[in-house]
């Protein structure tokens, strides 16, 4: 059987992650602002919508750690495509649901979103570890950077649908809008990705490195992962509502959110191209250090400026880090990525089911999200210091290499 070409199976895994990121995931930010004042839903629902589809998330990334058998990621990554389609419709459905005994629209919405989160993880998770094992077997560059650019892609996707749908319908017609578009993603993510069992397989042995690094070094990454969850959680769910409680800023979160995706979609690419001269930490340093920026922007200036400058930062650096990270994984330990992917996933899922549910209280209290996003930054410099430290034990360690 024919090997399929490359651009085919990274175009599927792109078409993936639009499906369950942009549109199961990612869609839900930007319909806030009209589900809102449409439902009266405030800002602490929205927080406790955003913890349940990261709990949902963690959920799949558990799963992932249990898994071993290719075949049965493959099936449970297919799984996880018709559930974004599934979970998406499920929002404008709860308007009808809850003329069932006992049954209330804020439940079936908590329950689209957790869903959301698990189909979500396995777009991400499973998709990304499928492919990076599709590149290696077949002797490609092991770079994710053209795959994760479907995050990017998908938020705009995703964030065009409700602007241009919002003058002629009503919050249902915008969700069953993204469904629709859902279901023609569906095709190419699901028929682009080979099988598995197809196709080369791993020799003993093959593709391990010379030496994994030791579980120091693995624990300052999972913390500083689990800080990058923190930066991720709140910009991602309130970017809008953030742009809109500036006085001067009012009907401006939508476009912010399409500012995120636009500098989201080339991101990847070009972080695989930094870090090929600097080397991954080093790079994670630099994007680290670009995302505190951007987050504490909105904090010092309500100016449409620093909105403008806090969303491209946000965009550009938050799929970087998750880009840079996971494909450091995939480089550091080629023999078993999706494990390694999984646990480093574990703590940046729990600081997202964290971070948003505190935001959304803290904000319903205060009235504003400074303190939230001053906390965040906070967390985010702690997490550069971790990235620094462990950029001290690697030239330690090549120090001791070369006395050798």
């Amino acid at each position: 059987m024919r090997s399929p070409r490359p651009l085919f199976v990274l175009a599927s895994g792109i078409f993936a992650l639009i499906l369950t990121m942009g549109v199961a995931r990612f869609a839900y930010t930007p319909m806030l602002a009209y589900m809102q004042p449409q439902t009266g839903m405030g800002d602490a629902l929205a927080g406790w919508l955003a913890g349940w589809n990261y709990l949902g998330y963690l959920t799949g990334v558990l799963l992932v750690t249990q898994m071993r058998d290719l075949m049965r990621k493959d099936r449970l990554y297919r799984l996880s495509l018709l559930l974004a389609v599934v979970t998406t419709a499920m929002m404008p459905l709860a308007e009808v649901l809850p003329r069932l005994p006992l049954v209330e629209e804020s439940w079936i919405w908590g329950l689209s979103r957790y869903l959301a989160g698990i189909s979500s993880a396995g777009g991400l998770m499973l998709g990304s570890g499928l492919i990076l094992n599709w590149l290696i077997r077949h002797g490609h560059r092991s770079e994710l950077g053209l795959h994760f650019s479907g995050l990017g892609l998908g938020i705009v996707l995703g964030g065009l649908l409700v602007e241009l749908a919002a003058p002629y319908t009503d919050w249902r017609g915008q969700w069953w809008l993204l469904t629709g578009v859902g279901c023609l993603l569906l095709i190419p993510a699901w028929g682009w990705l080979p099988r598995p069992n197809r196709g080369v397989q791993f020799s003993a042995g093959a593709g391990e490195s010379a030496r994994e690094p030791g579980p120091l070094w693995l624990w300052l990454l999972q913390a500083a992962y689990l800080c990058a969850g923190f930066g991720y959680a709140i910009n991602a769910t309130f970017t809008v509502l953030i742009t809109e409680q500036q006085p001067a800023l009012s009907g401006q979160g939508g476009l912010m959110w399409l500012l995120v995706g636009l500098a989201a979609a080339p991101a990847p690419i070009l972080w695989d191209r930094i870090a090929r001269r600097w080397g991954y930490l080093r790079t994670l340093q630099v994007a680290y250090l670009l995302q505190i920026v951007g987050i504490l922007l909105p904090v010092l200036s309500g100016s449409l400026a620093a909105a403008i400058a806090s969303s491209l930062l946000f965009g550009l650096t938050f799929i970087g880090i998750v880009s840079l990270v996971l494909t450091m994984v995939g480089v550091r330990y080629p023999a078993h990525p999706a494990q390694i992917m999984a646990r480093l996933t574990v703590g940046f899922g729990i600081a997202q089911i964290i971070a948003p549910v505190i935001a959304g209280e803290l904000a319903e209290l205060r009235g504003t999200f400074d303190d939230s996003l001053i906390m965040v930054g906070v967390i985010m410099v702690l997490g550069l210091l971790c990235l620094v430290a462990m950029a001290r034990m690697a030239t330690r360690e090549s120090g001791r290499g070369a006395q050798a």
